[in-house]
């Protein structure tokens, strides 16, 4: 069956509106998730652990008598890792190396505490310190992901989080009784919090997760920020709980665009384009390239390839909803739609990849060169690949140590300072009216 894939061309007169068409995509939840999760959150904060236990038999078949019940021991993490086959081992350990020197360096280069003196003694400067506690939260509903757990616990640990709390819903299987009335547990991703350093994992999810995290329960002890992706009903949660703890963002459906010259093999970027719409129906793969005759070349190997992948379902679906192969006018137009798209993968799958780089002004990752496919920077590369989506790279960023920091400003005025700031700040506060303001500066003031 031919795919229906559309291919665009930005000298068409119609480009514009279908271009549009391409792009649209509503971030809002559907009003019936809205209201559920409200109804969950409240319960959640109303009952605790009684109400984390309801829906976590009820959404994933897991019957417990106790939230403790659905709490990992440390012991079983260290265990799956320990019974992992050895190059699976091997591979983890490898990227959580890598994941942790990135992130180490990205603490080094503005992640310090830093004060200085003016020319009368006053100090100014900023305190960096870490959360006390956070959450993150890891997909495990259609597919394990390991990966996430490093991606997320690993700067939370660099950046000096005392305690790191993870959420993993744990599904019983749906074919027939489980052999494991907890649920199924992936030993890769228990193994992955025990080389992240996660200090304590329960075994819910789904918005009762987020719920138990941002308000506490019995069992669950509350945290100040949340982290990770999940399905709607998760995005939902974070968007409503956010402001009794912090968020990292709201995330949508994965993205791809490939910024391709033509001179990249056709299949590598074929398979690339699948590498994001193998997520979900709503993933985004887009490929930008002035060459007619080298878009020809991909599609034929996305036609050809697909059949043989164990996910062209989910393949299909997405690149028939949401893809696009775009003949561009020239590399420097692709690049001036690729600001305007703001994809949350950018591959410049060119021979010279640094020429194209300074043009590009938005994007959550940007994956430079032919060999550079966006799958190594979800797993190893070291970067982390919690990425801003749906064209928030315009103004946000990736996940980072930054993210498990905040900043509290330093100021110790001296006795000279205050005669200076004192009649600045007096003026301005009594342009205010605010006279208690400007008295408690001049109380300040020499005689």
């Amino acid at each position: 069956m031919t795919l229906a894939l559309r291919q665009l061309a930005t000298a068409a007169a119609d480009f514009e509106a279908e271009f549009q068409r391409v792009l649209h995509w509503s971030a809002e939840t559907d009003h019936a998730i809205e209201a559920r999760v409200a109804e969950i959150l409240a319960d959640v904060q109303a009952r605790g652990d009684a109400a984390v236990l309801e829906y976590t038999a009820r959404f994933d078949g897991v019957q417990a008598d106790t939230v403790a019940a659905l709490e990992i021991p440390r012991g079983e993490l260290e265990a799956a890792f320990e019974g992992l086959p050895e190059a699976q081992r091997s591979a983890l350990e490898a990227a959580a190396r890598r994941v942790r020197a990135y992130h180490e360096r990205q603490l080094e280069a503005g992640g310090r505490s830093w004060s200085y003196r003016d020319e009368d003694g006053t100090l100014l400067g900023q305190k960096v310190t870490p959360l006390d506690r956070v959450g993150i939260y890891v997909p495990g509903g259609k597919a394990a992901y390991p990966s996430s757990v490093l991606m997320n616990a690993i700067p939370a640990q660099v950046a000096g989080v005392g305690e790191i709390v993870m959420v993993v819903p744990t599904p019983a299987r749906k074919d027939g009784p489980s052999a494991d009335a907890r649920g199924e547990r992936n030993p890769l991703v228990l193994a992955a919090a025990f080389v992240a350093g996660v200090h304590r994992a329960f075994t819910i999810g789904g918005a009762q997760a987020v719920g138990a995290l941002a308000y506490g329960t019995a069992t669950i002890p509350a945290v100040h920020k949340i982290t990770g992706p999940g399905n709607a009903y998760v995005a939902s949660a974070k968007r409503r709980v956010f402001g009794t703890v912090g968020i990292d963002m709201i995330a949508g459906p994965s993205e791809i665009l490939v910024l391709a010259d033509g001179t990249t093999p056709p299949d590598w970027v074929a398979m690339d384009l699948f590498s994001q719409a193998e997520h979900d129906e709503l993933a985004q793969s887009i490929l930008l390239c002035p060459d007619a005759e080298y878009i020809g070349r991909v599609r034929a190997e996305i036609e050809r390839l697909l059949p043989g992948m164990p996910r062209r379902d989910v393949i299909r679906a997405s690149l028939e909803g949401r893809g696009a192969l775009i003949h561009t006018r020239s590399m420097e137009e692709a690049c001036a739609i690729s600001n305007r798209i703001a994809p949350e993968h950018l591959e410049v799958s060119s021979c010279d990849p640094h020429r194209w780089e300074p043009l590009l002004r938005h994007a959550g990752a940007i994956f430079l060169g032919a060999f550079t496919s966006e799958s190594l920077g979800d797993y190893c590369a070291g970067p982390n690949h919690v990425l801003p989506t749906s064209g928030t790279a315009r103004f946000s960023s990736p996940l980072g140590v930054y993210d498990f920091q905040k900043r509290s400003s330093l100021i110790e005025v001296s006795e000279a300072g205050a005669q200076t700031l004192g009649r600045i700040a007096a003026e301005l506060a009594y342009g205010e009216g605010l006279q208690a303001h400007a008295q408690a500066a001049e109380l300040r003031l020499k005689r």
